[in-house]
């Protein structure tokens, strides 16, 4: 048996346009009545269109001025927002500056004189900036490739064994990022002059791999600290040795912290001039050694165009690193 209630209701409400029908919506749904022999039964209410409720009480429509309707949302700045905007132009508008008289006609950079790329041109015909290029390049890649090797390898060490005096050593391996690159120089010096090596090209590698090695063991340190230690112990169950699993399965992991300490360090390398002059023999002239002797007697435009091209090297190095740890994160979180 059941029991059917309907409910219709129709009316007509008088508007500024005419007469509109109510429409009527039925919402039919079923409803269990417990403890009962009555089957399930069906209501069917009728619920009243939207738009015979624009002009309710709720929803008072004539009352709200038209200017109001249509208000759009005003931009605001805040303070945060101008504060950033000028520290960013505190700290690049030296860069700007040295860009825009780079390209100065003049040999002094005390006015403007007119646009010209010779000085771009010149620097790649002037032999002692290309000698002292090519010697920077070449301590800073040597350093980078030793220090890369031993630091990964440090890392892991601190990483993944116990030993005694493991945190004292742990401090001592890290010092070099703290102390002052003048008293490293000093020290590099004595420590050379005690053993009696006579210095050139290679006391200048064996000096900066002092401080690239700690940089590079902190970028993969810190990236061993976000790995799961249990896929290389799985890797080592399932029958391969300490070494396959650290080639195979570690490594693959790490190279974005190597390759993201090796470029942080290549940059400090190359703009390294306080431990490079203390430890370059007679005739060995580094990239800013040979920048510094020539602006004892004023900054000129070749300078110029020399730093604008080590900053564009420096930030392409820069955003390299990024992209890699950004591709590297999204393949971890995938």
């Amino acid at each position: 048996m059941a029991i059917v209630i309907q409910f219709k209701e129709e009316g007509r409400r008088k508007k500024e346009e005419g007469r509109r029908k109510k429409e009527k919506i039925t919402i039919i749904f079923r409803l269990p009545i417990p403890n009962s022999q009555l089957p399930i039964t069906n209501y069917q209410l009728p619920i009243p269109h939207y738009r015979d409720m624009e002009n309710t009480a709720d929803n008072p429509q004539e009352e709200i001025p038209a200017d109001m309707l249509y208000l759009k949302p005003k931009f605001k700045i805040s303070w945060q927002v101008i504060f950033a905007i000028l520290m960013f132009f505190y700290m690049y508008l030296p860069i700007l500056v040295l860009t825009f008289y780079s390209f100065n006609k003049s040999r002094f950079s005390a006015g403007w004189e007119g646009f010209t790329l010779d000085w771009y041109v010149k620097l790649f015909s002037d032999t002692r900036i290309l000698v002292a290029l090519r010697n920077s390049l070449t301590v800073a890649i040597c350093a980078v490739a030793i220090s890369a090797v031993l630091g990964t390898l440090m890392a892991v060490g601190l990483s993944r064994y116990r030993f005694p005096g493991k945190s004292w050593y742990q401090g001592v391996a890290y010092l070099p990022i703290i102390i002052p690159d003048i008293a490293s120089a000093v020290a590099t010096l004595v420590f050379l002059a005690a053993l009696a090596i006579p210095l050139s090209l290679w006391t200048i590698v064996a000096a900066h791999i002092v401080f690239c090695l700690a940089y590079i063991a902190l970028a993969v340190s810190t990236r061993l600290a976000d790995l799961n230690p249990s896929l290389e112990e799985a890797a080592l169950d399932l029958g391969a040795t300490p070494v396959q699993a650290f080639i195979q399965v570690l490594l693959p992991q790490l190279l974005p912290g190597i390759v993201s300490g090796c470029l942080l360090a290549f940059v400090l390398s190359m703009d390294d001039f306080l431990i490079a002059s203390f430890t370059a023999g007679s005739g060995t002239t580094t990239l800013p050694m040979e920048i510094f002797s020539r602006i004892r007697t004023g900054v000129k435009p070749d300078i110029n165009a020399l730093s604008v091209l080590l900053m564009v090297g420096s930030g392409g190095l820069a955003f390299a690193a990024e992209y890699l740890r950004g591709r590297s994160d999204q393949k971890r979180a995938n």
